[in-house]
């Protein structure tokens, strides 16, 4: 949930493109849909690793998914982008996805509108290169927990978290907590 209103900048040769996160996914190592669940493997070894990596995956054989790591190291925690708001390089997106529209409202469309390859699995998401995550304000809209989607297992948990009124993934059917606020705010240096 932290990371929603954040920045997400991919800076590739085709030009910046950039958006608020303002959908998001939990995935803990208890956690039966979590990759980390059954212990490391050559696949998932990035979800063990320091907070701030990529952690870069296919699904399905065809679609890479962004995963920010987030538990501390040999933890086996990440949270899946699922849907930005694009800021800029709309041009970019656009190219990338072969349309015009839904660039970036599924963790798939959002990865391959920013240039997102399995290159980036372990990539250090704060080293402000290439593709990074830069603080943002908190959203505007109201920040919602709901059920997880596109899973099997663990669809239960109410670690989907979004942004009422944005653009996401898909709308939720039913809200499990509403009102829900970042823990940390940004604040302007002097």
């Amino acid at each position: 949930m932290d990371l929603l209103g954040c920045i997400l900048v991919s800076e590739l040769p085709e030009g910046l493109c950039s958006g608020v996160i303002v959908e998001t996914e939990a995935y803990r190592p208890e956690d039966p849909a979590c990759h980390a669940y059954r212990g490391a493997t050559m696949r998932n070894r990035t979800m063990f690793g320091p907070p701030g990596l990529a952690y870069v995956y296919l699904s399905y054989g065809v679609h890479s998914l962004l995963n920010v790591v987030c538990g501390g190291a040999g933890v086996g925690s990440a949270v899946l982008i699922r849907a930005i708001s694009p800021l800029e390089g709309v041009g970019a997106m656009r190219l990338r996805r072969g349309r015009a529209s839904d660039l970036c409202n599924g963790p798939g469309r959002l990865a391959e509108a920013l240039g997102i390859d399995l290159s980036f699995d372990g990539h250090d998401l704060t080293s402000g290169e290439r593709l990074y995550v830069s603080p943002g304000p908190p959203p505007g809209g109201e920040i919602v927990s709901t059920t997880r989607i596109g899973i099997t297992r663990g669809a239960e948990l109410p670690w989907r978290y979004l942004v009422l009124g944005e653009r996401v993934s898909i709308p939720p059917r039913k809200i499990a907590c509403r009102g829900l606020r970042r823990r940390w705010t940004v604040t302007e240096s002097a």
